[in-house]
């Protein structure tokens, strides 16, 4: 899906940087196995600019952005921040990315506006494409963990760390991840 430019007091608000695209993620020869390459195709959710409505908040009309499943609210943090996805989404094969139990997650420490340390969670899942040998990433939803959002989020002593040349191989030849116990 290619999103929409958000207009908003006049200003632009530009998401050609979250249009699909295609990457190709080369996981380096390692311990006897060779070196493998996966073909990507990358979809970004409207999660990643977006945030629902807090409770009993009734968000202005010139606020809210839809897609063909939903509407939400536009969210200015979430939007600065997703400029950074594209780059953070090319790096992956160098991230820790952790299971949640339901899709898998990982946490990137980036650097806010004033120098502070964030953890910018991005959330994705990864399917079989029905293009042979292409594996789906869907960025399910990016942002930073703030006590809006810390009820949903899991335990830290159920994390567990997976390779995402793992999610790939798995993923590509149907077989299980499994989620930590």
């Amino acid at each position: 899906m290619n999103w929409h430019q958000f207009v908003y007091q006049g200003a632009v608000y530009d998401l050609s940087h979250l249009h699909p695209r295609s990457i190709t993620y080369t996981q380096s020869a390692k311990d006897g196995k060779p070196e493998r390459c996966y073909n990507v195709d990358v979809i970004f959710s409207l999660h990643c600019f977006t945030r629902e409505p807090g409770v009993n908040e009734a968000p202005a009309a010139n606020l809210l952005y839809s897609d063909d499943r939903e509407t939400r609210v536009f969210d200015f943090r979430r939007y600065a921040l997703s400029i950074r996805l594209p780059e953070i989404v090319a790096r992956l094969m160098g991230c820790k990315c952790f299971h949640t139990g339901k899709s898998n997650f990982f946490t990137v420490e980036i650097i806010d506006d004033q120098g502070q340390k964030q953890n910018y969670e991005m959330y994705f899942t990864a399917s079989r494409s029905s293009k042979k040998g292409v594996i789906n990433l869907f960025i399910q939803s990016a942002y930073i963990r703030d006590p809006d959002y810390r009820s949903n989020r899991p335990k830290v002593n159920h994390w567990a760390k997976i390779g995402f040349g793992i999610i790939l191989y798995n993923t590509l030849n149907n077989l299980p991840i499994k989620p930590p116990k």
